[in-house]
């Protein structure tokens, strides 16, 4: 005889122990109501009643009074129309990709007056079967986003509609007390995450007028005895730098690398989403070396330069620019001289005399700057490095944090 199987009792893994009834089965159109938002003429922009748009959703998950800053003139009958109240949930409607479809927010707080855009839709309940700060977490699981994903459309943009999300399903607990206790509980993991991120900005924030400080040279460094370093000397960059330009050939160099304007040097395979775009023939590509410089001629303007520092040898495209620093510049101030505006001004002039925007060798030699001397360079360096590795410190905790709320999400619901 065959045994029958039990079915699993709809219940999250992750529960506080007060709490014992099953979860509820539903789907959207069950328990919302779908609306298409306001489209109205950009003369009407700038002034009068507050409206949510697409970025106020894809980047929040509950949406307070702080948060709304888009406003637009409307008539009493377009208010009510395309009224946004406390409970509402909004999705994303339209986006250049897939994954950016249907994201969510909730209204936690009433907004008078407020008003929802075109580019978002509304999911109104149609009772008070949910708690709103408790809806932002639920519609943000990673099932829940799958099956949104999923019921949306691609073609020159990804589209989804009232219609489409309607047949979305989930779980939810039907006790008000349980779902705000679960809100409560994952707000206070919010406000840590939010607490690190600010002091990630205000800390590279911080850094970035220091640089700016130490590189106009407001401020300046003393050694040992507290005695002043030398002035500074004007030099030509090309005095300090060596270009290099030895090629693959038959080498077993085969780790091809891409220089990101946001993550420096990354394997190619990364930059492009594991698509090759290099040729099957490498052997012309250029070796880079640890430590070494590189820089694609046509994208220095928007910050595409790097020192490879994690791995020991690469090749890159024949069209980058490699290039090391000689004995007499400290490498950690060079990476962060190439920060400043004084630097960047020199990018734009150096690439404005060319018909591709594009900057040689030649041309970045060409810079005029001022150097300290290598005992201020070494000291100048140890601190900017100090305040990096703090920025990396908030940052792990930052992105570990979040971790833990997504595992917590997965273990919270159903």
């Amino acid at each position: 005889m065959t045994a029958i199987k039990t079915p699993q009792p709809k219940v999250p893994k992750l529960r506080f122990p007060e709490f014992k009834d099953e979860w509820k089965y539903s789907k959207i159109e069950d328990l919302f109501q779908f609306k298409n938002g306001l489209n109205k003429e950009k003369e009407f922009f700038g002034k009068g009643t507050p409206i949510i748009n697409f970025m106020d959703v894809y980047r929040l998950s509950s949406i307070k009074k702080q948060n709304i800053v888009g406003l637009v003139e409307l008539e009493k009958a377009e208010k009510d129309r395309y009224s946004a109240k406390i409970g509402d949930v909004f999705f994303t409607r339209t986006s250049e990709t897939i994954d950016d479809i249907g994201m969510t927010a909730t209204l936690v707080e009433e907004i008078k007056d407020c008003v929802f855009s075109g580019f978002v839709l509304r999911a109104r309940p149609y009772d008070k079967s949910f708690v709103p700060e408790f809806t932002s977490y639920l519609f943000s699981i990673a099932s829940i986003r799958k099956e949104i994903v999923t019921k949306s459309s691609m073609t020159t943009r990804a589209l989804t509609s009232g219609t489409l999300l309607n047949k979305v399903n989930f779980f939810y607990p039907q006790k008000l007390n349980e779902q705000q206790k679960i809100a409560n509980f994952l707000s206070v993991i919010d406000a840590k995450i939010q607490a690190l991120q600010q002091k990630e900005t205000l800390l590279k924030d911080y850094k970035k007028g220091v640089v700016q400080q130490i590189f106009s040279r407001t401020i300046r460094f003393k050694d040992t005895n507290g005695a002043s370093f030398p002035d500074w000397e004007k030099t030509k960059l090309g005095k300090l730098l060596k270009q290099k330009s030895i090629r693959k050939g038959d080498s077993d160099i085969n780790l091809i690398l891409s220089v990101s304007n946001t993550k420096g040097f990354i394997p190619q395979s990364v930059q492009f989403d594991n698509h090759r775009v290099a040729s099957k023939d490498v052997s012309n590509y250029k070796v880079v070396e640890k430590y070494d410089y590189a820089y694609n001629p046509s994208r220095i303007n928007v910050g595409s330069i790097a020192v490879l520092r994690d791995y020991e040898q690469g090749i890159v495209s024949p069209m980058y620019i490699i290039f090391e620093l000689k004995k007499g510049l400290n490498i950690e101030f060079f990476d962060n001289l190439i920060t400043t505006h004084l630097f960047k001004h020199l990018i734009k002039v150096g690439c404005s005399g060319s018909v591709r925007d594009s900057l040689n060798f030649n041309d970045l030699a060409d810079f005029k700057v001022e150097i300290p001397c290598l005992e201020e360079q070494k000291l100048i360096a140890q601190f900017l490095t100090n305040l990096d590795a703090k920025i990396v410190q908030i940052n792990t905790q930052k992105t570990n944090t979040e971790q833990f709320k997504k595992a917590l999400l997965q273990q919270m619901f159903v």
